[in-house]
């Protein structure tokens, strides 16, 4: 079992940047692989961002290349995911995942823990 705690959300104007944090209570933190997923009101949840078990492969939605950077820390048992220029579009509730080293990391019914969420909200 692993739990998943995420934070670092909050309320932001559109041009700025957060920094989510995803917390795992498990010491074979490093053999996972980690997801960042998101969910809008009235909307499935969405992939955003995914990193490999060692930090060596990413993986990102289009909607947000270029602007948000996934990144882990193996020692600290976390995973990060640097939001910048953000948009009022990316208003949702993000939720890291985290799934044992397999070839495809978008699809979330492939994920086996999830966290709680935190909430990210973008004011135009």
């Amino acid at each position: 079992q692993v739990q998943l705690v995420e934070s670092g959300g909050g309320l932001v104007q559109a041009g700025g940047s957060l920094r989510l944090s995803c917390a795992a209570s498990r010491r074979t933190f490093s053999s996972y692989a980690m997801g960042w997923f998101r969910q809008a009101p009235g909307k499935e949840r969405e992939f955003v961002a995914a990193i490999s078990w060692s930090g060596g492969s990413t993986y990102y939605a289009d909607s947000v290349k270029g602007r948000f950077t996934i990144s882990r820390d193996n020692a600290k048992n976390t995973v990060y995911l640097q939001m910048n220029s953000l948009k009022p579009e990316d208003t949702a509730v993000y939720y890291c995942a985290a799934t044992p080293p397999r070839p495809e990391l978008v699809r979330k019914a492939d994920y086996d823990y999830w966290g709680q969420g935190t909430q990210v909200t973008v004011s135009s």
